[in-house]
């Protein structure tokens, strides 16, 4: 791994409890809910979930050295998160704590055919993670910081997201480059009705990638636009522009992010990024060629798969961009690996199984994978042909 920069992935870490549902006719959710009723389904599948498993892990069967910090419980949930992780290699979890006062985290995955999943989610010790159980000497010796779910964590949201400024600040004082990553809130909970825009415009100005989704972004900042589209005829994603998605990057990156990616579930993933000036602040996994990344605009679309479920496909698809920031590439290359990480994954049910090393990902692009064909014009834009990606016109 010579010349493979280091991650830190922190954040939210759960066990994935993930029934085989595939019985049920045409993934019928409403049948599950009959109170009384009993319904024959299939194995469960166990295995770690949250962004510290699903990106970290991830990075890691990518090629890239990478250490995991997160707080379990003192129980048995506890132990068989430790054990799945250090079944991956036992260097991984040196960062993960336990607090005997909390139960470890759980979410209860539906994932019926033909639908997009359902969780039920037990927050357990991943509330009261603060920055005390951040190893800093850790990220001292890392290239990259990369944090994930902060919606899912209380002392991250809570008082206006101190937690969460704090833990993103003493990182950035490492000189290590900054990564955050999103996750959707219950919009009942409290954190769902917690000011977004508040806690993002103070946390903004101390990341350096910002990889959120589209449907998480416009809940968080932009609700009438949300609501606007969760109505319309094919849902939100559907309705996603190349002009929506420049007007919300656009106002991301003037609150201090310098790279934007923004994942739009199977229609891809779009990249914003800053100029050059801004980039040159990124900290130590800052691209080495600053004149490719700046000020680019680009919409890579996905690749044709057999989809068997979707949990933990955005998580890939931030692993994917990474592990080629990591290793020095340029942008369009980045995107491409992106989209083919996130579907390599949504290749299996559960968030890892359907990953591949970086050189497989690789040779099967070489093989001439094709890309799922993108039905989207918009002025200003054009299709580039060379990198399969839609481009914005240079000014």
């Amino acid at each position: 791994m010579t010349g493979i920069k280091s991650a830190v992935v922190a954040g939210h870490l759960c066990l994935d409890i993930i029934p085989d549902l595939s019985h049920l006719p045409g993934g019928d959710m409403t049948a599950m809910l009959q109170p009384g009723r009993l319904l024959n389904v299939g194995r469960a599948a166990l295995s770690t979930g949250g962004a510290v498993s699903n990106t970290g892990v991830a990075l890691h069967i990518l090629g890239v050295p990478t250490c995991l910090v997160a707080k379990l419980g003192t129980d048995p949930l506890g132990a068989a998160v430790r054990a799945v992780l250090d079944g991956y290699g036992p260097d991984l979890t040196a960062g993960i704590t336990t607090d005997a006062s909390a139960g470890t985290s759980y979410t209860v995955i539906l994932n019926p055919p033909g639908r997009d999943r359902t969780f039920w989610h037990y927050a357990g010790a991943n509330d009261t993670f603060s920055a005390d159980d951040v190893p800093f000497d850790l990220v001292a010796r890392a290239d990259l910081f990369h944090f994930g779910y902060p919606p899912i964590m209380r002392r991250m949201y809570a008082e206006a997201g101190a937690g969460l400024v704090e833990v993103l600040r003493r990182a950035r004082e490492t000189g290590a480059t900054t990564s955050l990553d999103l996750a959707w809130p219950d919009p009942n909970s409290e954190a769902g009705r917690a000011d977004w825009r508040s806690i993002l415009t103070a946390a903004l100005p101390y990341v350096d990638l910002f990889t959120p989704s589209a449907d998480e972004l416009l809940f968080m900042l932009h609700r009438p636009t949300y609501e606007r589209l969760l109505a319309a005829p094919g849902g939100l994603l559907e309705n996603v522009t190349p002009a929506l998605v420049e007007e919300v990057s656009t106002g991301l990156l003037s609150l201090g992010a310098k790279v934007v990616l923004i994942k739009i579930g199977e229609r891809g993933a779009y990249l914003h990024t800053a100029d050059a000036d801004s980039l040159t602040g990124m900290g130590r996994a800052c691209p080495p060629d600053l004149a490719a990344w700046a000020g680019c605009q680009m919409w890579a679309p996905c690749f044709q798969v057999e989809v068997a479920g979707t949990t933990g496909s955005g998580d890939a698809t931030i692993a994917g961009f990474l592990a080629a920031l990591l290793r020095g590439l340029g942008p369009a290359e980045a995107m491409t690996a992106a989209v083919a990480v996130g579907a390599c994954n949504v290749e299996a049910p559960d968030a890892l199984s359907g990953l591949r090393s970086w050189e497989a990902t690789m040779a099967r692009l070489a093989a001439g994978w094709p890309r799922c064909p993108m039905h989207l014009q918009a002025p200003g834009w054009h299709w580039e042909e060379g990198i399969q990606m839609l481009v914005r016109d240079q000014a």
